[in-house]
């Protein structure tokens, strides 16, 4: 992609040592403002970057802008003719995404002649993140798949061949979102266009979906999750927890964890919550502290998801799935926050010691952490306008999402009203609603999954199927509860295949609630159990969720050690689920 030029100025190596890895907003795109020993430069980017130097010597660089630089290549020009590569770590502060550039692999320190400016050349986005990076290998997986299904397995004698053809993309599409052959949103859009093209369906049932309301809500969640981290009231909050519980890395765990739960109805994902306030301050930490910290987040932050239906986006998915399937809630936020109250309480609490015994942190008090935040906070100051005016607009969403069912305002529709008040007041613009790719991406691929998922249930497919499960459970003389533990257990370790756990939703959520109802299961314990269980594998890899790869990525922990919590922290949270919360579900009267 291109990248306009402008004129940057050299930096010098003070940002390490003079301000202790910390790093202070510049005054404009395409400004520099001058530390201690030197100039700071700051430039604004739409796509992400990695950066490419010529020099030699060095430090520390640090650049800033209102867009996280993850990956990409940027040139300066300097007297230099080495180019090095380098890593990359950003933090956010308000509205401003900060980027620490060090060197790999060598110890020459980034210098400059003098402060002269510098032009900024190009952006090259890198391979591994090109949005146009197909695998041709595993495309002819893929497809393979499909066409396995549709010419090798005979149709069965209640479908039609239209519903086995509709089985046959599915299932080529399915593979596609675990194989990756090329991005979610080409492969499903790939996907619809065969669909159409065969007349397996119309044009207008393939993306029926696309007017459903709580795929407009993970959409328009994602604009609040903006407006979060714009006003900067993410990091405010954040920090407030760290004055309030940071004496020892373990209240800083439980502190961290309470900002989690308060945070997740204002940021209905896991991923932007990670990536725009927790991130950065764990890493404004020790970094002793750093790896249990980020290790015990990923794995709570997915029980907090399960504490409330607006606490991530697959929870719409699936309550909205669950509807579609003739499943009857009342009101869906109180329904979902009473069942899921009790088991995930005990999670969240367990979770950080459990973690603290089984990998302790190398630094156990963090009497500095609260006077770190405290300073942090005064450098924020008083609540400026604009963080008051998203509390205001939150706040009008947030009651009528609770308030909904009784004023007769759906969760999407009352998103909207919020957002629209913030367009309104000027804490977000529509630019900042155009920029968020991944929202509007999701929109369409989404949107095309349920589509096909409820073109399956109508023409007989997923019926099918139920019953042949039904049927097998049924010679084996299995009772609803035996059932019940097997299907959500494959249905758990299943995730090991995927990268995304709406994604999973998607793929599989209509089909194993299918079978858990035709197992005997009852109705609404089978959906909101589902439900919950969608979250729980959240940090199961580091590929497993948004949030999951957003806290590897952060440098902090291990493969190993991720991988080693996600599979003792499942089997802690399936005993909590499978034995508090069956019991605390029978009070209720589920089952």
């Amino acid at each position: 992609m291109a990248f306009s030029a402008m004129q940057v100025s050299c930096l010098t190596p003070e940002l390490c040592g003079g301000t202790n890895g910390r790093s202070h907003p510049g005054r404009g795109a395409g400004s520099t403002t001058r530390g201690a020993t030197g100039p700071r430069t700051r430039f604004s980017t739409s796509a992400p970057c990695r950066i490419a130097k010529r020099c030699v010597g060095g430090g520390h660089t640090l650049v800033t802008g209102p867009i996280a630089i993850t990956a990409g290549a940027v040139q300066l020009h300097t007297p230099c003719t080495n180019t090095h590569r380098t890593t990359i770590k950003t933090t956010a502060h308000g509205t401003d995404a900060f980027v620490m550039v060090t060197d790999d692999g060598s110890d020459e320190k980034f210098q400059c002649e003098g402060d002269g400016e510098k032009e900024i050349e190009s952006v090259v986005p890198p391979r591994a993140i090109d949005a146009n990076d197909i695998n041709y290998k595993m495309m002819a997986v893929s497809v393979g798949v499909g066409l396995c299904v549709r010419f090798l397995l005979p149709i069965p004698d209640s479908l039609t061949p239209q519903a086995w053809n509709l089985f046959a993309i599915f299932t080529s599409t399915v593979t596609g979102l675990v194989v990756k052959p090329a991005p979610v949103g080409a492969w499903a859009f790939m996907s619809l266009t065969f669909t159409v093209v065969t007349k397996t369906l119309t044009f207008q049932q393939g993306l029926a979906a696309l007017t459903n309301e709580v795929i407009w809500l993970i959409v328009v969640a994602t604009f609040f999750a903006r407006a979060f981290i714009k006003t900067g009231f993410g990091d405010r909050l954040g920090l407030l927890f760290v004055k309030a519980f940071g004496t020892t890395t373990l209240k800083l765990a439980y502190g961290l964890q309470t900002a989690e739960a308060v945070l997740s109805p204002a940021m209905p994902s896991t991923t932007a919550r990670a990536a725009g306030v927790f991130i950065p301050v764990i890493n404004a930490l020790d970094k002793r502290t750093r790896k249990y910290l980020i290790g015990q987040q990923l794995q709570g932050g997915n029980v907090t998801s399960c504490l409330l239906v607006s606490a991530a986006a697959q929870n719409f998915l699936c309550m909205q799935i669950a509807t579609g399937m003739g499943i009857i809630f009342g009101n869906p936020f109180m329904d979902w926050l009473v069942a899921s109250s009790v088991p995930s309480i005990l999670s969240i609490i367990v979770t950080p010691l459990l973690v603290y015994i089984i990998d302790p942190p190398e630094l156990k008090e963090t009497p500095e952490a609260p006077i770190a935040a405290a300073k942090a906070l005064k450098e924020l100051g008083p609540m400026r306008g604009a963080e008051a005016k998203m509390c205001f607009g939150l706040g009008i969403t947030v009651s009528l999402w609770v308030l909904g069912s009784t004023l007769g305002v759906s969760a999407a529709v009352a998103a909207m009203i919020g957002v629209s008040i913030l367009i309104c007041l000027g804490v977000l613009t529509w630019n900042d609603a155009l920029e968020q790719k991944g929202a509007w991406d999701t929109l369409l691929w989404f949107s095309i999954l349920i589509s096909m998922s409820g073109q399956l249930n109508a023409l007989g497919v997923v019926g099918y199927f139920s019953g042949l499960v039904s049927t097998a459970l049924a010679a084996a003389n299995m009772s609803w509860m035996q059932s019940f533990a097997c299907l959500h257990f494959g249905y758990f370790i299943m995730h090991y295949f995927f990268a995304s756990q709406s994604a999973h939703v998607g793929a599989l959520y209509p089909a194993f609630l299918s079978m858990l109802i035709a197992s005997g299961t009852p109705i609404k314990l089978a959906a909101l159990t589902l439900a919950f269980n969608t979250n729980l594998f959240g940090g199961l890899t580091h590929y497993a969720s948004g949030q999951s790869a957003v806290y590897f990525g952060s440098g902090n922990i291990d493969l190993p050690t991720l991988w080693k919590q996600g599979a003792y922290m499942s089997v802690v949270n399936m005993l909590i689920f499978s034995t508090v919360g069956m019991a605390w579900w029978r009070v209720l009267g589920y089952w």
